[in-house]
């Protein structure tokens, strides 16, 4: 009997329930592994494939597009796609979706716990203890920040930016905003100021940066924005490392210029500034922002979504436009 099931590439191993439902409704090029595929391997993956679920990691050019004559959607699992080369994608005819709403809970809890960890030294606090050296309470030890009252600066209003600028109500937070297009009024909450980015940058006691990237917010924030910010503040990003010079951001950190930060994301990831791993005053994560099972299964979900209605002539719900 032939196989009539289509073809579908995936570039690293997903969740469990993911993976029973690929296996049951697809014919694999190849079982993926929890590692990234080598540039050969994932050509050659794409080049057999009707459709391919890919990753954040996976670098994906115009010539690896133009080669891959048979693919009809690639099926990016995240929200930002600045890993695919989308200009040659359209120009081929190639679909390319995404994995919206989805991860917008998971992300902004995230960043609340790094808001929160970097104010009150938390993993310093957590070494501490571990290491035998806690001799008992002291009124003077690991002295942190207080974040309730605090005005938080939010660069992004989006999906993911509103959601923590939502939590931000229960430590009766100012919230601030930096957003790329003028938002309407009545969309947000009536507590919510727009700012422009110097302003927003001066006047917050926590930065947290929700942007995608972009040519245009490459290095969005470099030495020059560090300087406006408060010697008290803080900077959190759980968005695209390279929006931030991590260079600028390691002297900032050093010089005092600001008071701390908390990264998930890596400019030159996965690689770290080995600077960065010295300094007690940054919380450093591996990339966990959309880290809950919950989570990873949906954007699977919503892939396969995606795939079913490209295969099926149908238009893909989560298609990225340019």
């Amino acid at each position: 009997m032939v196989d009539i099931h289509p073809t579908l590439y995936v570039s690293r191993l997903l969740p469990d329930p993911i993976m029973a439902i690929v296996r049951e409704r697809f014919q694999l090029v190849q079982e993926p592994l929890d590692a990234l595929p080598t540039p050969s391997v994932l050509r050659d993956g794409l080049c057999h494939a009707d459709a391919a679920i890919v990753t954040l990691g996976d670098r994906i050019d115009a010539e690896t597009i133009q080669a891959a004559t048979k693919l009809k959607i690639l099926a990016n699992y995240a929200v930002g796609y600045d890993n695919i080369d989308l200009a040659a994608a359209q120009q081929r005819g190639l679909i390319v979706a995404n994995t919206p709403d989805v991860l917008t809970d998971a992300t902004a809890d995230l960043t609340w716990a790094l808001i929160l960890a970097t104010a009150r030294r938390m993993v310093e606090g957590d070494a501490l203890v571990r290491s035998g050296q806690w001799t008992g309470w002291s009124p003077t030890q690991l002295l942190g920040a207080e974040v309730s009252g605090k005005t938080l600066g939010i660069i992004g209003m989006g999906r993911i930016g509103q959601a923590v600028a939502q939590r931000a109500v229960g430590f009766r937070m100012a919230v601030r905003y930096h957003a790329r297009h003028a938002m309407a009024d009545s969309s947000l909450s009536a507590g919510w100021k727009s700012r422009s980015l110097q302003d927003l940058l001066e006047e917050a006691d926590i930065v947290t940066i929700h942007v995608p990237l972009t040519p245009a917010t490459h290095h969005l924030i470099g030495a020059r924005e560090l300087a406006w910010m408060k010697p008290t503040a803080f900077l959190i990003n759980t968005a695209r490392g390279p929006i931030v010079d991590e260079n600028a951001l390691v002297e900032a950190l050093k010089t005092g210029t600001i008071a701390g930060a908390g990264l998930d994301v890596y400019e030159q990831e996965p690689a770290v500034h080995p600077k960065l791993t010295e300094l007690k005053q940054v919380v450093l994560l591996p990339h966990l922002g959309s880290a809950t099972l919950h989570a990873k299964v949906q954007m699977g979900l919503v892939c396969l979504k995606n795939i079913h209605a490209v295969l099926e002539d149908l238009p893909a719900p989560n298609r990225v436009q340019s």
